[in-house]
């Protein structure tokens, strides 16, 4: 389209292409392509979730609307797991069903962002939460992560950020994409900053289940003082290997959830109820298929930085504390565009990574690599590096 197009908005003409579906699509033109860009689990649904989705089906549940904020079984569920898993105290009204994490960010950034208002994002951070701000008409105000201590919060430059206009933290941890786990103690120290400055945030942990070397998974709604502070953002699709059923769901204080409903309506109306009981099968049965994702991207994550050490000369690597998602800096004179050296990569070794440039200014100079694949692939894709960079 047309920069000059007049029936598009301007605050979607300011939205670059998604540089993760622009490489998927030039994927699908060149044969035989190691796939490395897209953080889209292999393995298949676990058998248990698909049964649940099909016993809904047989017995005419999955054919009509659930109530806007999801079925009441599982928002009992989820507040269990809450619970257990993440030490926040819930209850089934603070809780609501999204079309994965993506909605139910999108529909907590509409309920609270006004136009000129600041969000800041600890960067690189994730492509979409910046559109999500920009959808919103906000403005995303990017603080650098310290790279060389593994794209840890750098708490002072959040504190210098914030001006009379800033709204909001939104942040993803485990990091989408450095695969960095915000430890306690940071997060601690960011939700005093939102106390003194009264600002809201919002989080998106989507791989909370994928944590490794003795890194912890920590949830700042679960800080007590927070309770009226945060929008947690969680979903089925990447725990369960379930992203194309998309159905996630969000944690708030009751007298918040009302305002992000509205929101939630015209975005979604409700989460695929045909998908809500698959969550349902998830959360009630077994959790070791979890616990194989984990130990499987733990494996794929070693032979990645493995694969990675024999190619010192083009990339260096902060060796990722979980998440599927790995986040190398190009070393090389080539690796200032990361958007034109990706595109090189594909059509010339025929391996498809993620320009660093899809994740913010900081981003540049990088690739996002994903790991949640088999290891063949990953061997593949880097005995083909190894021969291209020779």
């Amino acid at each position: 389209m047309m920069k000059g197009d007049w029936r598009a908005s301007n605050r979607v003409k300011q939205i670059s292409k998604s540089a993760i579906h622009e490489m998927t699509r030039l994927s699908k033109e060149i044969e035989d392509v190691a796939f490395l860009s897209w953080a889209k689990p292999t393995s298949d649904t676990p058998e248990h979730i698909k049964e649940g989705a099909i016993a809904a089906i047989r017995d005419g549940l999955a054919g009509g609307y659930s109530e806007t904020s999801g079925l009441s079984k599982l928002r009992e569920e989820i507040v269990k797991k809450l619970k257990r898993d993440n030490n926040i105290d819930a209850d089934v009204s603070q809780v609501i069903v999204t079309v994965g994490a993506i909605e139910g960010l999108s529909a907590t950034v509409m309920a609270m962002i006004d136009p000129g208002d600041e969000v800041i994002l600890p960067s690189p951070t994730y492509s979409t939460h910046i559109r999500q701000v920009v959808i919103a008409s906000g403005k995303p105000v990017f603080v650098p992560t310290i790279e060389e201590e593994g794209f840890v919060l750098d708490i002072e430059g959040i504190k210098n950020a914030i001006t009379p206009k800033t709204k909001a933290i939104i942040y993803c941890s485990p990091s989408n994409p450095t695969g960095t786990v915000f430890s306690e103690e940071e997060l601690r120290q960011l939700a005093k900053v939102s106390i003194d400055n009264n600002l809201m945030v919002i989080t998106d942990e989507a791989y909370e289940y994928f944590t490794y070397d003795g890194h912890k998974h920590f949830s700042i709604a679960s800080i007590p003082e927070m309770k009226k502070s945060v929008v947690s953002c969680f979903t089925f699709t990447k725990t369960y290997a379930m992203t194309g059923w998309r159905v996630g769901y969000l944690h708030a204080d009751e007298e918040l959830i009302p305002q992000i409903g509205k929101a939630h309506i015209p975005l979604a109306i409700c989460a695929p109820v045909v998908s809500q009981y698959a969550a349902l099968a998830a959360l009630q049965g077994s959790q070791d298929c979890v616990v194989k994702f984990g130990e499987h991207y733990l494996a794929t994550r070693n032979l990645m930085c493995e694969r990675l050490d024999t190619l010192n000369s083009v990339f260096e690597y902060q060796k990722p504390g979980g998440s599927y998602l790995m986040f190398p800096k190009i070393i090389t004179e080539e690796g200032k565009d990361s958007a034109t050296f990706c595109k090189k990569l594909l059509r010339e070794a025929k391996v498809s990574t993620t320009p660093g440039i899809a994740f913010g200014p900081t981003g540049e100079r990088h690739l996002r690599l994903s790991f949640c694949v088999p290891d063949d692939m990953i061997n593949k894709a880097f005995d083909r590096m190894e021969a291209y960079f020779k």
